[in-house]
């Protein structure tokens, strides 16, 4: 029987939103069983809240958001792919600003904060995201699949029409246990977000992008990333694994399968979780 888990002591983040520039600080407190991952809006009448979970999922470009009523939350992704690599299923975060600090670009310091923080186990058995046939969506650019396993198990494939990004393969097995939360901290967590060169000028001209820099965001041109280096020469795929176990952990719960994708982006990946909603009736199991 496998339990829930929360932290062990509230945790202090303070950061710069990648695409707003405005500062944020977030405040993570212990939550009891089933309360889920719940994110505050303490700069708002009435401290709205906002569960992660399916229904909240809001539209954003190259950035994974929730939305409940007026409230919103932006680029959620990496501090959610932290979350669901420590098996943390309950915790509340205040957040004062719309978006999420997006500290050097990947999700190393919010791993580093979480497992300061400890982790918890509580007295309630752990829900899981099962499957008993495959499920495939893809879109004109990419595809993504879950396939029936006892395991928890996510495989990227990356390919783009660049000699710096093509044909690169990172996969990750995460149960929780000491040793995968340690591969996942050392191996996926540091791996930062990264654009093209291109489309880092599509993103100032939509008046995105205001708080990255070269430090906290990969921008390659045809040599490599600008006024910087890769922390692996994999690094973009790894990043991408990153991003997806980020955005799948919107379904609130953890999931035991197969993931296999394909250049996929938070766009599929928000088609894919929503049609797991969908056959939620038939995934959701609670393992006891």
């Amino acid at each position: 029987m496998e339990m829930q888990r929360t932290i062990r002591s509230a945790a202090l983040i303070k950061g710069i939103g990648l695409q707003t520039g405005k500062r944020v600080e977030l405040k993570l407190r212990p939550a009891p069983p089933d309360r889920g991952i719940v994110f505050i809006r303490s700069d708002m009448p009435g401290d709205p809240e906002i569960r992660v979970c399916p229904q909240n999922l809001h539209s954003a470009f190259q950035r994974t958001a929730l939305k409940r009523g007026r409230a919103e939350i932006h680029t959620v992704e990496h501090i959610l792919a932290a979350l669901s690599a420590l098996y943390i299923d309950n915790v509340v975060i205040e957040i004062n600003n719309v978006e999420l600090p997006g500290l050097d670009g990947s999700a190393k310091e919010f791993v580093g904060v979480l497992r300061d923080a400890g982790l918890h186990m509580q007295d309630v058995p752990r829900n899981y995201i099962e499957t008993e046939k495959p499920i495939i969506c893809s879109d004109d650019k990419g595809t993504i699949q879950i396939i029936p396993d006892e395991h928890f198990k996510i495989e990227y494939f990356l390919d783009y029409d660049h000699k710096l990004l093509k044909e690169q393969w990172s996969d990750i097995i995460l149960d929780g246990s000491e040793k995968s939360m340690d591969f996942f901290e050392r191996e996926i967590a540091p791996a930062r977000t990264f654009c093209l060169e291109r489309d880092a000028m599509t993103l100032l001209k939509l008046g995105l992008g205001k708080g990255a820099d070269f430090s906290n965001t990969l921008v390659i041109n045809a040599e490599g990333p600008i006024n910087n280096r890769f922390r692996f020469p994999d690094e973009p795929v790894r990043h991408k694994v990153l991003d997806l176990l980020g955005d799948l952990y919107v379904l609130g719960r953890h999931i035991k399968g197969r993931i296999v994708a394909r250049k996929s982006g938070h766009k599929l990946n928000s088609i894919f979780i929503k049609r797991l909603k969908e056959e939620s009736e038939k995934l959701l199991t609670k393992i006891a």
